[in-house]
C-alpha cells in the first residue's frame, strides 16, 4: 500500500525557469531550466534537427516534476538563480524564448 504523502510528493512540480541553453558537435541542444534560488536544475537534451523537422519551442519556464531536479554545483548556484531572476522579470513563463 502507497502512503498518501509518498503519493503526493510523486506528482509534485515546481516553475523553473532557462538559464542556460548550449550547442555541441553532436548537433544537441542542451537546455538547462534552474529553480529560482538556482538550487537545483532540470538538463533537457535535444536534437537540432528534430526540433527544427518538429517546429519544437523552447519556453521561457516549465513545470517540472520535483524528482527529475537535480542539484546545481554551489559554482553555478549563483549564476542560475541570476538568470532565473532575469527571465522571470523579462518573459512569461509561455513565452518562446
Amino acid at each position: 500500500m502507497t502512503d498518501v504523502d509518498d503519493a503526493t510528493d510523486a506528482t509534485e512540480s515546481t516553475r523553473v525557469w532557462l538559464v542556460e541553453r548550449s550547442y555541441d558537435d553532436r548537433n544537441l541542444i542542451t537546455l538547462v531550466y534552474a529553480t529560482p534560488d538556482g538550487e537545483r536544475a532540470l538538463r533537457k537534451e535535444r536534437s537540432a534537427t528534430v526540433m527544427q523537422q518538429q517546429g519544437s519551442r523552447t519556453t521561457a519556464a516549465l513545470d517540472a516534476a520535483v524528482e527529475s531536479l537535480t542539484p546545481v554545483d554551489p559554482v553555478d548556484r549563483d549564476r542560475y538563480a541570476a538568470e532565473a531572476e532575469r527571465m522571470r522579470d523579462r518573459h512569461d513563463p509561455d513565452d518562446e524564448v
